[in-house]
């Protein structure tokens, strides 16, 4: 490893000058006045401990009360599993991309996704992006119209590390 030029070290000094340190409290943003009303804009990638509440609207929510039944008793059984442990962001999405189409040229009904518990971790690690963006990649998805549900999965298929995808027959 090399060591900085005078002009680089300076350069450093003034850059690590400006940098502060990570807080772990919550930050208190301030409101401001809005100029004008706008519609809020929703982030792309949700906070993993928002996935169990929010539903995207579009993505299929319903189901008759037999496929809500059978898929809570764990009773079904998927046609395809997708597993994305172990991948990156921009990998899992192009691998539900893949499944997503395979299943439906195929007529699959169910297809089990595998993404993993979120379990919280100290700065720097960060778990759980996967699951915490599965809901907008689907709502996202060019296959969004053939989805007919997305529903967790029982724990004999994995539980809250897993959802089933329901997607529309043909």
């Amino acid at each position: 490893m090399r060591s900085l030029s005078p002009d680089e070290a300076e350069l450093w000094a003034r850059v690590t000058a400006t940098i502060r340190p990570l807080s772990r409290e919550p930050i208190q943003a301030e409101v401001p006045e809005p100029a004008k009303k706008t519609a809020p804009i929703a982030p792309l990638i949700r906070p993993a401990a928002e996935v169990r509440k929010v539903r995207p609207t579009n993505v299929g929510t319903t189901l008759d009360s037999t496929w809500d039944r059978r898929l809570r008793s764990g009773s079904v059984e998927p046609d395809r599993v997708l597993d994305l442990h172990g991948m990156s962001l921009d990998k899992a999405w192009w691998a539900i991309d893949r499944a997503l189409e395979q299943a439906i040229a195929l007529g699959d009904r169910i297809l089990l996704l595998i993404t993993g518990h979120h379990r919280p971790g100290d700065p720097p690690v960060e778990r759980g992006r996967i699951r915490a963006a599965v809901y907008d990649w689907l709502h996202a998805s060019r296959h969004a119209s053939r989805i007919a549900a997305v529903r967790g999965a029982h724990r004999r298929h994995g539980g809250g590390g897993s959802l089933y995808i329901v997607l529309r027959r043909r």
